[in-house]
C-alpha cells in the first residue's frame, strides 16, 4: 500500500486541506462543486486509486472509515443523507484517490 503521493490532489488535501472533520487516517473536506447543501468528501490518508482496490486499506480501516462517515454526518446535523462512491471515469470519478461523497439536505434531483 502506498501511503501518499506527491502528485495527488487528495493526498495534498489530506495533509494540508481545510478539514471539516478529522480522525486518525481520515479527513472530511467541503466539495468545491457541491451538489447538496452539505457535500463533503471523506478522504483516507492512504492513497488507493479506486474503490476496486478498497482491500488495500489496512486491517480494520474500512470499518473505522464507515464509522467516521456516520459520525461526521451526525456532527453536521444530518439525519437523512447519501453516501456515494464513484468508481471509474465513466461513473464520474475525476480524482483517482479513493473517496466518499457525503451529501445531505435537499439533494438535486430528489424531492425535498
Amino acid at each position: 500500500m502506498r501511503s501518499r503521493r506527491d502528485d495527488c490532489l487528495f493526498c495534498k488535501l489530506y495533509r494540508d486541506g481545510d478539514h471539516v472533520a478529522a480522525t486518525k487516517g481520515f479527513v472530511a473536506i467541503k466539495d468545491i462543486n457541491p451538489q447538496a447543501p452539505v457535500h463533503l468528501l471523506v478522504i483516507p490518508e492512504h492513497h488507493v486509486d479506486t474503490f476496486r482496490d478498497v482491500g488495500q486499506l489496512g486491517e480494520g480501516e474500512s470499518h473505522r472509515l464507515l464509522e467516521f462517515i456516520a459520525d461526521t454526518a451526525r456532527e453536521e446535523g444530518l439525519e437523512d443523507y447519501k453516501v456515494q462512491v464513484n468508481v471509474g471515469k465513466s461513473a464520474g470519478q475525476t480524482v483517482f484517490h479513493l473517496h466518499w461523497h457525503l451529501l445531505g439536505g435537499t439533494l438535486r434531483g430528489l424531492p425535498a
